[in-house]
Formats: C-alpha cells, sequence, structure tokens
C-alpha cells in the first residue's frame, strides 16, 4: 500500500513558477514510477509527467515540455514537480500517482493540490 499527501499547490501570476510536492508512504518508494496528472473543471483528467523508480527515464505531455520538470528524492519518499512559465491553461486539480510497473495502471492518487494561474 502506497499512500499518496501533494502540497505546494497556490495562486500564481502567468509566467510564473510553483513546485508541487508529493509525499509517499511506505518503504519501497524506489519501486513505484511516479506520475502526476491534472484535471481542470469540466475536463477529464489528464496525463502530465512520469518518472521511473530510479529516476532515470522521464516522459511528458507536449503541453508541458520545457517548462515542467519531474523529480525524485527516493531517499525523502518524495517526488516533485517544477512548474515554470505557467499558463492560465496550467490551471486544474494537480494529482500524484504511483503505478507498480513501469508503463502500467496507475494504482495509488493522492488527494489533489490545486494550482490557480491568474493572467
Amino acid at each position: 500500500q502506497v499512500q499518496l499527501v501533494e502540497s505546494g499547490g497556490g495562486l500564481v501570476q502567468a509566467g510564473g513558477s510553483l513546485r508541487l510536492s508529493c509525499a509517499a508512504s511506505g518503504r519501497t518508494f524506489s519501486s513505484y514510477a511516479m506520475g502526476w496528472f491534472r484535471q481542470a473543471p469540466g475536463k477529464e483528467r489528464e496525463f502530465v509527467t512520469t518518472i521511473n523508480g530510479s529516476g532515470s527515464r522521464t516522459y511528458y505531455v507536449d503541453s508541458v515540455k520545457g517548462r515542467f520538470t519531474i523529480s525524485r528524492d527516493n531517499a525523502k519518499n518524495t517526488v516533485y514537480l517544477q512548474m515554470n512559465s505557467l499558463k492560465p491553461e496550467d490551471t486544474a486539480v494537480y494529482y500524484c500517482a504511483a503505478s507498480s510497473v513501469e508503463g502500467g495502471k496507475y494504482g495509488y492518487w493522492g488527494q489533489g493540490t490545486q494550482v490557480t494561474v491568474s493572467s
């Protein structure tokens, strides 16, 4: 079992930055691929980025490439999402998720943190 708790959301002006954190419980954090997803009002949840257990591989949706960076600190059981050059269209609830298989289904989810980007 993995429990995930996100933090770091808030209100920021367009062009600004935020760093989200996701703290995980459990002693096998490094064995999980981690991902960030987001859901804007009235829209379906969408994939944003993922990182493998060791942190050696990452993947981003095209809309955030060059602006967002995912990273992890396995010693702290934490995954991060650094978001730069934020745009109003990045406004959403951001969720972190864990998958026991890289490229597999995400079976564990956090409660989400709100990110609002004002124009």
